[in-house]
């Protein structure tokens, strides 16, 4: 539950308020006049703020060349990118007058908006539960595009450790060790299981103990050592590009909604 406190409640509270605020305005120019998203004095100002909201945080990558401009540093920046496209979805409902869509434009605005937010939030989730679910589990740490050199090492180790043994640790080295230190193994089961069945898959270890002699069993004890480093190798490798295949469910379609917003709201402006 730790995961879902908000690092900066005061982001939380003032864009709630913002949002009220903007639903306030909304039903005041409501009871006035038949709501028209088409109209600066009602829809068209939110759809507006929902595009330049959109616009921030499609900004977000760019903070660094920015120099932090405006937010200044960038866990601001975060937030705002964050909490803006709440926002931004909210002030399309606005815009809408929370109705569904009578055109093809407006129901891809809507779709796309509502995926912006849902896979933003998602990644939310994402960036704080799997460094701790890591981070309280592994204890091996590696940089994601080192990995595959890593494995590659340890395999080159292993290679080394059983030249020279017996026939029995060779054939158990090549027939249940070797493949799986052959390159990065991902698997989607590291989400449930992070050790993804570590004790089960180091169980045969335990077993070829009794067919080796004394002077073997360092051996492979290491053995054992650097196969152990490899599933956490995996694991890491797995968690990590969940983070990398979730900027794809993200960007490019918040790049697309901003390009749709845009062509919009200039084909409202030029025909009104």
């Amino acid at each position: 539950m730790k995961r879902l406190v908000p690092k900066k409640p005061v982001w939380l509270a003032a864009s709630a308020a913002v949002g009220l605020f903007a639903l306030g305005i909304a039903f005041w120019m409501r009871s006035g006049n038949p709501w028209n998203p088409g109209r600066v004095a009602g829809g068209l100002l939110f759809g507006v703020a929902a595009a330049l909201l959109v616009l921030s945080s499609i900004l977000h990558p760019l903070r660094r060349p920015l120099l932090g401009f405006p937010f200044g540093t960038a866990q601001r920046w975060t937030q705002f990118h964050i909490y803006g496209g709440c926002l931004s979805f909210l002030f399309v409902l606005i815009h809408e007058g929370f109705r569904l869509p009578s055109g093809t434009v407006g129901w891809l605005l809507l779709i796309l908006s509502a995926w912006a937010t849902l896979s933003g939030l998602l990644g939310v989730w994402l960036q704080k539960w799997i460094p701790a679910l890591m981070a309280g589990n592994l204890r091996v740490e590696a940089i994601f595009e080192r990995i595959p050199e890593l494995i590659a090492k340890l395999q080159a180790e292993a290679n080394a450790l059983v030249e020279g043994s017996s026939e029995v640790l060779d054939r158990f080295y090549r027939d249940d060790v070797e493949p799986a230190l052959a390159g990065v193994q991902v698997s989607w089961d590291y989400l449930v299981d992070i050790s993804g069945g570590r004790e089960r898959r180091l169980a045969p270890f335990g077993r070829m103990a009794a067919f080796l002699t004394p002077e073997e069993k360092p051996r492979l004890e290491d053995l054992k050592a650097l196969f152990a480093e490899k599933l956490e190798l995996d694991a890491q490798y797995s968690l990590q590009r969940v983070l990398r295949l979730w900027i794809l469910l993200h960007v490019p379609p918040s790049v697309l909604l901003f390009g749709l917003m845009l062509y919009h709201i200039t084909v409202n402006l030029y025909y009104r």
